[in-house]
């Protein structure tokens, strides 16, 4: 197993900024991981992400067990040749896929139920590290439970145990030397369960550490506050990634408490759906308005889609259908989010990070 270091090369508050290494390449600190969930990030290609500037693009474990399946992944050489892909993959666990399905949970695993053809499955730890393996990301995540909020005391008690026990069964399970395996803290929005559950997942000792059951359904502040509670907690020369978060605000407020990665589906979901991310908030370019705009989506990006393409184009092609525009939103919502992340870098290594900080939390907060 190869420990992921984070060589440290500066730091404004709490929020740090550096360079993460893994057995097969690096990657900047703070950064936004893109999801592939099936293999591809929607309408995007292997070629669009490096020229986005992505480092890590994540996988996810359930859909691609059941779709095309991990043998088949396997005998392509794992997911980054599968796709085409240069850079470094992480996939995650399946849990909150799992979690999101209702399954039958108990003390040894999951068994759900098929959103393809109905049949059901059996989960375990084991075989979230097995299936992992076979797909062959550079980072893989251990099995948790994730809890929606909020949530009683007992219930989130019982998924911390699991999660603790499970991630002592995932390290035990896990042989690949060339693939790193990441803990995931729980603990929903209770300060001293997500302390004890940082010490107890440090404990156990990983090359990465998550912070998960988060964007379930608690507010920003709660959300604050319970990466507050145990990040202390976690081992300071290490990655830590905050689960499925990517709005602005967030980001720029978890990296304030020291968070190095993320990842999150809103960019291209609000691409999809002809909403951009812009330096002054949300663009929804199906708006009247925008008919005869020659401006691009956000004069301040430099993405080559703000650089070749009006908004009055871009709302053209959704008021006819035409998925381009739900691809042109897309990369841009991509990029933009990016090269947030890279000004929070810059700002960090200048000592002007507080001041970033208050600007996106002006637009976005």
């Amino acid at each position: 197993m190869f420990k992921v270091q984070l060589a440290i090369t500066a730091r404004d508050g709490n929020a740090r900024t550096g360079v993460a290494a893994t057995h097969r390449g690096s990657y900047e600190t703070p950064c936004f991981m893109p999801v592939g969930t099936r293999g591809a990030i929607k309408y995007l290609s292997a070629r669009d992400y490096a020229e986005l500037g992505a480092r890590i693009v994540l996988g996810n474990t359930y859909h691609l067990m059941l779709r095309p399946g991990a043998d088949i992944v396997e005998r392509f050489g794992g997911l980054g040749a599968f796709a085409a892909w240069d850079g470094l993959t992480l996939t995650d666990s399946g849990g909150f896929q799992v979690f999101s399905l209702d399954p039958k949970v108990d003390d040894d695993g999951v068994t759900f139920k098929s959103t393809y053809d109905g049949s059901y499955h059996r989960f375990t730890p084991e075989i979230a590290v097995e299936t992992q393996q076979k797909l062959g990301a550079d980072i893989q995540m251990v099995l948790d439970v994730c809890t929606s909020l909020p949530a009683e005391p007992h219930i989130v008690r019982l998924a911390l145990e699991r999660t603790s026990q499970w991630a002592q069964r995932a390290k035990a399970a896990h042989t690949r030397t060339d693939q790193s395996l990441f803990g995931i803290v729980q603990g929903g929005t209770d300060a001293a369960m997500r302390g004890e559950s940082a010490r107890r997942t440090a404990d156990i000792g990983f090359d990465g550490y998550a912070i998960g059951g988060l964007s379930v359904g608690e507010t920003r502040a709660e959300m604050v506050e319970s990466i507050a509670a145990c990040i202390g907690d976690l081992p300071d020369d290490q990655p830590r990634y905050l689960m499925g978060v990517g709005d602005p605000a967030s980001l720029v407020e978890a990296v304030a408490l020291g968070v190095d990665q993320f990842d999150c589906v809103m960019q291209t979901r609000l691409g999809r759906h002809g909403t951009a991310m812009t330096s002054v908030g949300k663009v929804h370019i199906k708006n009247a308005k925008y008919a005869d705009s020659d401006d691009p989506l956000d004069p301040a990006c430099s993405c080559w889609v703000c650089a070749s393409h009006s908004r009055g184009y871009l709302r053209h092609l959704t008021q006819v259908g035409e998925p381009t525009a739900a691809r042109l939103v897309s990369i841009h919502n991509v990029a933009w989010t990016i090269n947030l992340m890279a000004s929070m870098r810059s700002a960090i290594a200048d000592g002007t990070f507080q001041a970033l900080r208050r600007s996106v939390l002006e637009v976005w907060g």
